[in-house]
């Protein structure tokens, strides 16, 4: 797959209805996007960028912009905010952002601004083409080279009052948002799916790689129940935002762990051979085990632990 396809396959799935979370039927969208990310891992990234803001604008009550592809910007890096100010006509948001995927492929960004206050902002990109640079330099790896990801510069991007979505510090206090991060880790347990589906196909039967094999087996499995329940947990209790972060640290803890498992059974299993001459899955290989470090690790299990100690 080249830039042009992967465009072209995006647009395809992205007129896709996938239900919203919380709206009882939760489990068919992360079965959906395990489905996308069994598919093709960069696919998957983007898609499920798109449908994640497809989601945050309608808990915002907004429509989306007919036809548009979307793109969520929410990297934050120390020292490196953006900037909105007030002008005469309405806002210019200024300021650089790393990490933002599907630069030039997709139409609109919600993106993250901190300075003054903390704000999502729906930009329209193609109507601020002149004020946006991108620099795909700094992205040196093959994996996910085709999502062109890379740093984004805003000079004088203008917004009004109405792009604003929700209030200050919105995007981060929604039950939404913690529904939400569920999502990449369904493309996870998708991304590693797709590997265990070629070692099904291979003739390699001596035990231990087929001990392996049984292990990556249920390893899919277990991820899948996992995103089918916690989908099913969304649903019974949609707006309570402690229970949403518990939910979603744990399931994401799980899905990591299980994929890094199967990542590191995959290798020693069948060797250099598919890692090395078999393009589709070195790619898949590479780009599951950089998207499985989208997941905060050990930061994310200390958040777990005093969340699980407080009372309830």
């Amino acid at each position: 797959m080249n830039v042009e396809l992967l465009a072209e396959r995006l647009k395809e799935i992205s007129v896709e209805k996938l239900p919203l979370p919380g709206a009882g039927k939760t489990a068919e969208r992360h079965s959906h996007l395990i489905q996308i990310g069994r598919e093709d891992l960069s696919l998957a990234k983007l898609a499920e960028a798109h449908w994640d803001a497809v989601s945050i604008l309608a808990e915002a009550g907004r429509p989306c912009a007919p036809g548009a592809l979307y793109a969520v910007w929410a990297s934050e890096i120390p020292g490196k905010a953006l900037q909105l100010m007030k002008t005469v006509s309405g806002f210019q948001i200024s300021g650089s952002k790393m990490f933002c995927s599907g630069t030039g492929m997709v139409d609109r960004a919600l993106v993250t601004v901190s300075i003054p206050e903390s704000r999502l902002v729906d930009i329209d990109l193609r109507g601020n083409s002149e004020s946006i640079e991108v620099d795909l330099s700094a992205w040196t790896t093959e994996a996910f080279r085709l999502t062109r990801t890379g740093a984004v510069t805003f000079r004088g991007a203008e917004v009004t009052e109405r792009d604003f979505v929700g209030d200050p510090g919105w995007y981060l206090s929604r039950p939404g948002f913690w529904h939400g991060a569920c999502g990449p880790a369904a493309c996870w347990a998708g991304g590693v799916a797709g590997l265990v589906d070629f070692a099904r196909k291979s003739k390699r039967d001596d035990a231990h790689t087929l001990a392996h094999l049984g292990a990556m087996v249920a390893n899919a499995w277990m991820m899948e129940a996992c995103l089918d329940l916690a989908g099913r947990e969304i649903d019974e209790e949609p707006l309570n935002c402690v229970t949403a972060q518990i939910r979603a640290l744990r399931l994401r803890h799980l899905i990591e762990q299980a994929s890094t498992d199967t990542l590191r059974r995959f290798a020693r299993a069948y060797g250099p051979q598919p890692l090395s001459m078999n393009h589709e899955i070195s790619q898949r290989y590479r780009e599951a085990e950089l998207y499985l470090r989208q997941s905060h690790a050990e930061r994310d299990l200390e958040s777990l632990a005093r969340l699980s100690l407080l009372p309830r």
